[in-house]
C-alpha cells in the first residue's frame, strides 16, 4: 500500500478499508473514556485496576504509532505535525511522558489531556466539515453577534448592580460579580445563587432574560442556514441544475 493510501486508511477515506479502520479507531476512543471513567470509581478489585492501566498503555501506543505513521506518510510532515489534528494526536498520546517518567504521573494536567483524544472522534466525520464550512461563510456575522453579546453582557453587569448592590451588598459586591448573573440569565440557565429582590432589578431581569433569547436565538437561525447552503454545496451543481431543469419543463408547460 502506497503512503497515500495509509493516510486516506487512516482518515476513513480508503474506498475499501476506512471504515473499518475509522470505526475501530472511534470504538477505542469510546472505551477509552470509559475506561478513564471508571477508574475513578472507589474501592476497585485490584485485577480491575491492574487491567485498566494495561489498556491504557495499549491505547497510548496505538496512538502514539499512529501519531508516527502520519508522521513518515505525509507528503509534508512539518505541515501535519503543526496543523491541528496533528497538535491534537500529539496531545493524545502526551500521558505517554507519565508513563516514560513515573515522577510526571502526579501531574493532573497529564490524567486531563488523556480527554483530548475525544476530538479525534470528529477527525473521519463529513459533518464536521460541513460546520466548519458554514461557520466560515457566517463569520462576519456571528463576529457581529459575538461582540452585541459581550456589550450585552456588561451592560446587564452594570443594570444589576445598580438595581441590587443597595439591597444585597453581599451578593451583588461589585460588577465583576454581576457578571456571572448576567452569563447566567443571558443564557437563560438562571442557576439561582443571584436572585434580584427589588421591583427595579426583577423588571430589568426580565427585560435581559428576553433579550438573551434572542441573542441565542439569533446565531442558531444563521448557523441553520448556513449548514443548508453547505449541503447545497456538497450536494454539487448536478442537484442543482436538475431542479432547475425541472422548473423549467413546468414553466413550459
Amino acid at each position: 500500500m502506497t503512503r497515500a493510501g495509509i493516510i486516506q486508511l487512516l482518515d476513513g477515506t480508503h474506498p475499501r478499508d476506512g471504515r473499518g479502520v475509522a470505526l475501530a479507531l472511534n470504538a477505542l476512543i469510546l472505551l477509552s473514556a470509559i475506561a478513564i471513567a471508571v477508574e475513578t470509581m472507589p474501592d476497585l478489585p485490584q485485577p480491575v485496576t491492574r487491567l485498566l492501566g494495561w489498556f491504557e498503555i495499549a491505547v497510548l501506543v496505538i496512538f502514539a504509532l499512529e501519531y508516527v505513521t502520519r508522521i513518515i506518510c505525509s507528503p509534508r510532515p512539518l505541515r501535519y505535525v503543526f496543523s491541528f489534528w496533528g497538535l491534537i494526536d500529539l496531545l493524545a498520546i502526551l500521558p505517554l511522558l507519565a508513563i516514560l517518567q513515573p515522577q510526571w504521573t502526579a501531574v493532573r494536567i497529564l490524567r486531563l489531556v488523556r480527554l483530548i483524544r475525544l476530538l479525534k472522534l470528529f477527525r473521519t466525520s463529513r459533518a464536521l466539515d460541513r460546520m466548519a464550512r458554514a461557520f466560515h461563510a457566517v463569520k462576519g456575522e456571528l463576529t457581529v453577534f459575538g461582540v452585541l453579546a459581550a456589550m450585552m453582557l456588561y451592560v446587564s453587569a452594570v443594570g444589576i448592580y445598580v438595581f441590587e448592590h443597595p439591597a444585597q451588598p453581599e451578593a451583588f459586591t461589585s460588577i465583576p460579580m454581576s457578571l456571572w448573573w448576567a452569563v447566567a440569565s443571558l443564557t437563560t440557565v438562571g442557576y439561582g445563587d443571584l436572585v434580584p429582590i427589588t421591583l427595579g432589578g426583577r423588571l430589568f431581569t426580565t427585560l435581559v432574560l428576553f433579550i438573551g433569547l434572542g441573542i441565542v436565538a439569533g446565531p442558531a437561525a444563521i448557523i441553520t442556514t448556513a449548514l443548508l447552503e453547505a449541503d447545497k454545496y456538497e450536494a454539487g451543481p448536478s442537484t442543482s441544475t436538475e431542479t432547475e431543469n425541472t422548473s423549467n419543463k413546468e414553466t413550459k408547460e
